[in-house]
């Protein structure tokens, strides 16, 4: 499986960067034609799982997940168990030392049916989808400007 991994930086502060980034509701904002419909009832934790649904009408897949590490605000770990995704993502929260947050995503995916050669095609549509989800999820409401990436 293709694992890519995402840093972003963020002036926020890292219990702000967390609430936002693990706000899954919010998450299908910032994926084409996704929602994300939550399964557990509040508040996250170990256990918690929720389903990105992507399609449109009756063409759709489910990729859904599980939360099997909750560490706030430093470290979620969600296991994709879907028909068509599989894989494990990690956010990794660390506190920067000129104030703020650094963000590290991991996200290891396959896709069901997509042979290995592909790989790199996947891991690259992975890197720009959750690369656009991670800076949306920590763009302040209005603001022009996304955070820096590194």
């Amino acid at each position: 499986m293709p694992v890519i991994r995402i840093i972003r930086r963020t002036s926020l502060p890292p219990e702000e960067t967390w609430r936002r980034l693990t706000a899954w509701e919010s998450h299908g904002a910032y994926v084409p034609l996704t929602e994300t419909i939550i399964e557990t009832p509040p508040p996250t934790c170990v256990g918690t799982r929720f389903t990105a649904r992507t399609g449109v009408g009756r063409i759709t897949f489910d990729d859904p997940m599980d939360v099997v590490r909750w560490e706030p605000p430093r470290l979620v770990r969600l296991e994709k168990r879907g028909r068509v995704v599989t894989g494990w993502a990690e956010i990794e929260l660390h506190p920067s030392s000129a104030g703020g947050t650094e963000v590290h995503w991991r996200e290891s995916i396959r896709v069901r049916g997509v042979p290995r050669f592909l790989d790199p095609l996947t891991a690259g549509a992975a890197r720009l989808l959750f690369g656009r989800t991670v800076t949306g999820l920590l763009r302040a409401p209005g603001a022009p400007d996304a955070p820096g990436a590194g």
